[in-house]
């Protein structure tokens, strides 16, 4: 997502300066125009009046949300909401999400089956570093599985985080002693998946990204210039 950020920060950047430095030369000339404005001039130039005239607000707003936020995500619920909504974020991103995760959950837990660490052990260690709350909900669910007599496959099959294949190949490791070896290729299986699927995201967002940053500039040209040819038709 860096490149995708970068650009979009350098456009937001762009967009703040025209309505820092641009708007405000257009505001004084429609002053000596006189007349009302069309509601798109308007809210480009109340939106300038509100960068230049309280932009330590917008500083010490943004900052406050920025602290907000990390707390909240910090508590329990914040945590379990932000990983939920992260696996449904759209464009892809989601899937990515979830893919990464997964690859992360089977390559440490083989990792450490593959070592000779106690299965309950490895459970607890793989649930804790999953990083998402919803593998490791998945994951306590197995161990409680596991400590009264029960397989792994079955609550991984019951997980909407884990796809089928997940549960169905765990259940094959399972019944075969070859859990580590199911293990490192549903790693590498999604690891795959996850390089297609950023490079798909790409070409996506790269249409998109041109969208939005023509709209914005677009927005700012448009605003402007109505009230000027509103000005010449009056005229003729």
């Amino acid at each position: 997502m860096a490149y995708p950020l970068v650009v979009m920060g350098f456009a937001f950047s762009v967009l703040i300066a025209l309505v820092v430095f641009l708007v405000p030369v257009f505001i004084g000339v429609f002053k000596q125009f006189g007349g009302d404005l069309p509601t798109i001039t308007k809210f480009t130039v109340a939106l300038s009046n509100l960068m230049t005239g309280y932009w330590w607000a917008l500083i010490a707003g943004g900052l406050g949300l920025v602290a907000a936020f990390r707390k909240w995500k910090a508590t329990s619920g914040g945590l379990r909401m932000w990983d939920t909504f992260k696996l449904r974020i759209p464009m892809k991103i989601g899937d990515i999400v979830q893919k990464i995760a997964l690859a992360r959950w089977s390559r440490t837990l083989s990792a450490l089956v593959s070592a000779g660490v106690p299965l309950m052990a490895a459970l607890e260690i793989t649930g804790k570093t999953a990083g998402n709350w919803c593998i490791e909900k998945a994951m306590a669910d197995v161990i409680e599985s596991v400590r009264q007599g029960g397989t792994i496959a079955d609550p991984l099959k019951a997980a909407p985080v884990f796809p089928s294949m997940v549960g169905h190949m765990v259940g094959v490791g399972e019944e075969t002693g070859a859990m580590d070896t199911m293990l490192t290729k549903i790693a590498d299986f999604y690891e795959d998946q996850v390089n297609a699927a950023v490079k798909q995201l790409a070409s996506i967002l790269e249409p998109v990204m041109i969208v939005i940053v023509g709209g914005m500039v677009g927005f700012i040209v448009i605003s402007m210039y109505m009230p000027l040819f509103k000005v010449y038709d009056s005229i003729k």
